[in-house]
């Protein structure tokens, strides 16, 4: 297993740990691992039973493990923003999130505009989820 460096990461070990498949533990672990160190003002945290990051208590983004994907739910607004750009990538959308197959390299460059899009279109919230 993969070292977790970005702070309070920990909080992620024990889901870490349910991931059966190998190949799918390591590849989670290591885009929780990017967004701790590319956003260290992120708070990590389980909520749901699913790994997710807050910002000032807001909800910004969240994960969860499926046999085919990993599922990176930024909420609706996120989805719809970028949706153009993800279908036409060849991802697959649900209302609130992105499906990452695992046979495919993981784009950090459109993770981190999402998470970019969040942290400044939810900065004056003071809600955890936006009313949608």
């Amino acid at each position: 297993m993969l070292s977790i460096g970005g702070v309070g990461m920990e909080v992620f070990a024990d889901f870490l740990k349910g991931i059966d498949d190998p190949k799918s533990r390591a590849r989670t672990e290591e885009v929780l691992d990017w967004v701790g160190k590319t956003f260290p003002n992120l708070v990590p945290k389980i909520a749901w039973n699913q790994p997710l990051f807050t910002d000032h208590g807001t909800f910004i983004i969240g994960f969860s493990v499926a046999k085919k994907h990993l599922a990176v739910a930024p909420e609706g607004a996120a989805v719809d923003y970028f949706a153009d750009e993800l279908r036409s990538a060849g991802y697959d959308l649900g209302k609130k999130f992105v499906r990452f197959t695992w046979d495919r390299p993981f784009d950090y460059s459109i993770l981190k505009r999402m998470i970019e899009f969040n942290i400044s279109d939810k900065a004056g919230y003071t809600t955890f989820w936006r009313k949608e």
